[in-house]
């Protein structure tokens, strides 16, 4: 029906029902208690952005949420289904852990509370993720921006852009972050607004949603970043003369797309492993969504960013490591050489035998100040 979602068919192969239904995604099947003939799964039902924990009867009848809290519930079940610990965060709440009943819930015992994390967070001026939605493209897309704590709505302040958007990705949730949010915290205790949208292509809006970028990667997903970094520059207290993006991995290949064909839009960007072209990519990806060069050369061909390096105006920095494992270096080389010959002007780095990660002793914290450095100067 367009939405991910549990169906039950007879040992023989016939569609016996379908088990769940709506406008959202089941994102995990736990497992089936025949005693109880209860199904255990993860889905959306509050909200994309959010996951919470359900039991229902395999006839679709008698759903129960097991988990209450809004923010993201990944479940692990005992073998018998008796018990579940549930691992809980939130934008605003790091992980904890408890333990619940399977049949109805209810919570038995608290097994971690990350209270010393908890507590040592006080100590910093963090600013909250405010989560909405941007109509973009015919689309609300999901939406998160972080301000700076002291904000003052009669101030400008210069907006970075945060992504990754590769297909069925999610980089909006009600979850709590890893290492690019302390870092995006910073970023806003020195003055910058830090947004983040999932556009066209991103995971958890349906099928048509997430396939409309079939054999067209960086078509769709760049026209949403564009467009909604004009609609927020548009705001009053962005300054839209100070617009950049970044991003890591598919997100490099993203922001170096969007400083190339946005260089009305973006002033600056930072593109840390990105693909340049999936002809440089594993097949086994890159042909599930493009089918392959002979059969599609345009799709692979118009979306490479080395392709068009005339078209940088902005500051752009560019990164990879030299042994990366997963997006060959290839594709930072072919990028640097294009803008050579283009004779345009930009910033780049690259960290010896480091894979795809670019970490290990200085590196991740030298990685780090260089692009700060970077976006202090030019944003």
């Amino acid at each position: 029906d367009g939405w991910n979602h549990i169906y039950l068919y007879s040992k023989d192969g016939p569609l016996m029902n379908q088990v769940t239904k709506g406008t959202w995604e089941v994102t995990n099947y736990y497992g089936y208690d025949s005693k109880k003939d209860m199904i255990y799964y993860q889905s959306s039902e509050n909200g994309s952005i959010n996951r919470g924990v359900y039991s229902v009867k395999s006839n679709g009848k008698r759903k129960k949420a097991l988990t209450i809290q809004m923010g993201t519930n990944s479940a692990a079940f005992s073998a018998d289904f008796t018990y579940f610990i549930n691992t809980y965060s939130s934008a605003t709440t790091p992980y904890n852990y408890t333990l619940h009943k399977a049949l109805t819930g209810k919570k038995l015992k608290d097994i971690k509370d990350n209270q010393v994390l908890v507590d040592k967070l006080k100590g910093y001026n963090t600013a909250p993720k405010e989560f909405s939605t941007l109509a973009i493209n015919g689309n609300e897309l999901n939406m998160y921006m972080i301000k700076p704590s002291d904000f003052d709505v009669s101030k400008q302040y210069p907006l970075l852009l945060f992504q990754y958007s590769g297909p069925g990705s999610q980089s909006v949730a009600n979850r709590w972050g890893g290492a690019n949010d302390y870092w995006h915290q910073m970023l806003a205790s020195e003055g910058y607004i830090i947004a983040c949208v999932d556009g066209r292509g991103t995971g958890l809006k349906g099928r048509d949603f997430k396939k409309v970028t079939q054999k067209e990667l960086g078509k769709y997903e760049v026209e949403d970043q564009i467009a909604a970094a004009k609609k927020l520059s548009a705001l009053s207290y962005i300054d839209e003369k100070r617009t950049g993006i970044w991003g890591w991995s598919y997100g490099g290949f993203m922001s170096t797309n969007c400083i190339l064909k946005g260089n009305d839009v973006f002033e600056m960007a930072i593109a840390v492993a990105p693909v340049t072209s999936w002809r440089f990519y594993d097949t086994i990806y890159t042909e599930r969504f493009m089918l392959t060069p002979a059969e599609n050369p345009s799709g692979y061909d118009d979306n490479s960013p080395f392709n068009y390096p005339e078209l940088l105006k902005g500051k752009y920095l560019l990164v990879h490591g030299s042994g990366d494992d997963n997006v060959h270096v290839q594709n930072t080389m072919r990028m640097a050489e294009a803008l050579i010959q283009a004779n345009k002007p930009f910033e780049w780095a690259i960290y010896p035998d480091k894979n795809h990660g670019i970490y290990g002793g200085n590196t991740r914290l030298h990685l780090f100040n260089k692009m700060t450095n970077f976006i202090k100067e030019n944003l």
